[in-house]
Parts: structure tokens; sequence; C-alpha cells
């Protein structure tokens, strides 16, 4: 820790350092990123080295703290902070992969299936009108429903655009047409409980969801077997939000829902950068 004294203001300053728990690939990738920029914008000049944008940015992506704080412990300002954060957002999200180029990825490396699920992102409660769709009867909790796609392994392939924590999650994958994607990369999914219904297709389906008991229908000792085989096989798929999860800054969004599917889809690129590297 580093103690900076100010006699002009009588105020103290204290610096500390905190370890980035992140692989130099991912540094790479966002710096990279960052010098292409500039060159593109014939940029000549910028407070700090592109590295060291790249460095800031991660560690405010991945621990969430005050940009003011981050700032002042490198000699810059809070609102410089949000620049530069908004800046390699935008270019991580222009990486992430189309739902159709993802499913055809899958499907030439030779993969036959993948897992569908969805994840609420917790977000500020927000005022007036603009409060209630946020709310999930689900959850109990304002949010941003969000649908993403795994391979067999676990590893993050496609995330949705961000829709009001009030959308169920068959409704957001109709919205989505996975369906349809899915039919024609020839690949087939698996998913909860709560996608069923969502195959339009009973005698051709692409999604296996397990079954659901009713008051009239117990399942029988078959179907219960098939539901915990489903459930085996879709375990891989939180360990692909948990990944993304590592991401502090989505404790808890403040962004509305078009900026915070352009963060997910940011956090996507990195995620992958960490995984696969």
């Amino acid at each position: 820790m580093r103690k900076n004294t100010s006699l002009a203001e009588g105020t103290e300053e204290f610096v500390y350092r905190c370890r980035l728990p992140l692989s130099s690939a991912a540094l790479d990738l966002v710096s990279g990123l960052v010098r292409g920029h500039l060159k593109k914008i014939h940029s000549r000049w910028r407070k700090l080295p592109p590295g060291r944008i790249a460095l800031i940015v991660l560690a405010a992506l991945r621990h969430d703290q005050r940009l003011s704080d981050i700032g002042g412990g490198n000699g810059i300002s809070a609102s410089t902070v949000r620049r530069w954060l908004l800046e390699v957002i935008e270019l991580l999200s222009a990486r992430a992969p189309r739902l159709d180029r993802a499913l055809k990825k899958i499907a030439r490396k030779g993969g036959v299936v993948v897992l569908l699920d969805g994840t609420l992102v917790r977000t500020r409660r927000r005022t007036g009108d603009e409060n209630r769709p946020n709310y999930s009867g689900k959850h109990k909790a304002h949010g941003l429903l969000f649908l993403a796609l795994t391979d067999e392994r676990g590893n993050l392939m496609w995330i949705s655009a961000a829709k009001p924590g009030r959308y169920s999650e068959i409704t957001t994958a109709r919205h989505n047409k996975i369906t349809t994607r899915l039919r024609e990369a020839s690949l087939g999914a698996l998913a909860d409980l709560g996608f069923i219904g969502l195959d339009d297709d009973p005698d051709d389906p692409v999604i296996i969801a397990g079954c659901r008991a009713s008051r009239g229908h117990p399942l029988t000792a078959a179907e219960k077997e098939a539901n915990r085989l489903v459930s085996r096989e879709r375990a891989a798929n939180e360990h692909g939000f948990a990944d993304l999860k590592n991401w502090r800054i989505l404790t808890k969004v403040r962004m509305n829902a078009r900026h915070a599917t352009t963060l997910l889809r940011a956090l996507l690129v990195l995620t992958n950068a960490e995984v696969n590297r």
C-alpha cells in the first residue's frame, strides 16, 4: 500500500495493489483491440498506452470497483475510465458469434447436441413504469433474462439479447427462433423443464426437455430415469454460466436491456478467451 498526502487540502489518499486473476490471453486480446481501434480512428495520443488501458478495463469488469477509485490510482479521471470501458465493451461485443454461425461451428466440429438454458442477471431497481417489466416472479427479483447455448463440455457458444425479467424462457427462445436454427444446423438441444412445449414438431423434436409430472399423471420409473439422464448431461451448462458470472460487474447491472446485451456479449468473448487459452 502506498500513501499520498496532500498538504494543500489536508487529505490523505491510499493506493493499494489488487491481484487480477486473468491470463495474458485476455490482456493481449483487449490490448490488441484497443491498438487496432486507435489506428483505425487515427488517434495519435492517449493518456496511457493500450496495454495499460486494457489492464484498467479488465480490472473494472472483473472487480466492479468504483471508476473513480480505479482512475485515481492510475492518475486519470472517472469519466476517462468510463469512456475506455464503454469503448472496449463495444469492440469485444462485435466479436461475439451470431446464433447461426455458432451452431454451424459446432456442427463442423462433429457435435450433435447443444445445451440450452436461461439465466437472470440481477439489475438495480428502476424508477417509475420501467421498474415493473424487469421483475421476475420466478426469481422474486429484478433482472434481465438471457438465454445461452453451450457445447457438451459447457463452453459458452452464444448469448441471446436481453429480455425483461418478466419474460419466460420459452417465449425468449421462440423470439430467437432457436428450434428453426437448430433444424437448419441439424443439431439437437437438451433443456430443462421450462422449455417443454417449445418444439413445434413433436414427431421430430429437436428439443429434449424431460418429462413433467401432473396431478393426474405421476412420473413413471422410466420417465424419472429419463429426467435424471437429461439433468446429468445438462450439468455442464451451469459451468458455462459460472464462468461468465465470475465477472463481478454482473453482480448488479446498472444498464438497460440494450447496453446489458452488449456487456454480456463482450464478457462472452472474454470468457471464451480465458477458458480456451
